[in-house]
């Protein structure tokens, strides 16, 4: 039985669209834990700095390049500050009420990262997600159900409590690995023995 790791995420994350990229090849069972990066950063006193510096900003978007390059993916990042973020969250987890979840969010990440589609809305996610396969219609209604906003929130909280202080952020077990460029540790604790 694989080792299993939990992915804390937000699509507005382009680190997480590139971390994510790179999971199923880890031998694991992924258990994706969409969240709200920003009000996990506020909730734990940090700051966005890539958002906040001109100088990181540019310096970012090279070494996203670099990043997408070296793992053989698209970057396309033209819709990231116009695609809503919290809805593709949300649909995210409507889809796992359907065990849809990683489909869902690797069908979001290529829309949103990979080919630049318009996430804006609820019909333009569930368009994506019906070209990708999954059920349109009874994931509708679910988009803006409370019950998954409430989700939504408790993973944004667990997240800071735990200590998640950005996006991505893998844990294994109670081990914690932030960044895209934490994958080899990960793949080292995974090749680790399973606790009894």
């Amino acid at each position: 039985m694989p080792q299993r790791l939990e992915f804390f995420f937000d699509f507005a994350s382009p680190y997480s669209y590139l971390a994510h990229s790179q999971l199923a090849d880890l031998g694991a069972e992924v258990i994706v834990r969409p969240m709200q990066v920003l009000k996990v950063m506020e909730a734990v006193g940090n700051q966005p700095t890539t958002i906040q510096s001109p100088a990181k900003g540019r310096y970012a978007f090279a070494d996203l390049t670099r990043w997408a390059q070296r793992y053989g993916v698209p970057l396309n990042p033209g819709r990231m500050r116009t695609n809503d973020s919290a809805a593709c969250a949300r649909a995210v987890l409507a889809a796992g009420r359907l065990g849809e979840a990683n489909a869902a969010t690797a069908a979001i990440f290529h829309a949103f990262w990979g080919v630049a589609e318009p996430l804006r809305t609820n019909a333009e996610i569930l368009n994506v997600l019906g070209k990708a396969g999954l059920d349109a219609a009874r994931l509708a209604p679910l988009l803006d159900d409370p019950s998954v906003a409430a989700d939504l929130d408790a993973n944004t909280r667990e997240a800071a409590d735990r200590g998640v202080f950005g996006a991505p952020t893998i844990f294994v077990g109670d081990d914690m690995y932030f960044g895209n460029d934490r994958l080899d540790f990960v793949r080292e604790r995974l090749a680790q023995p399973v606790a009894a």
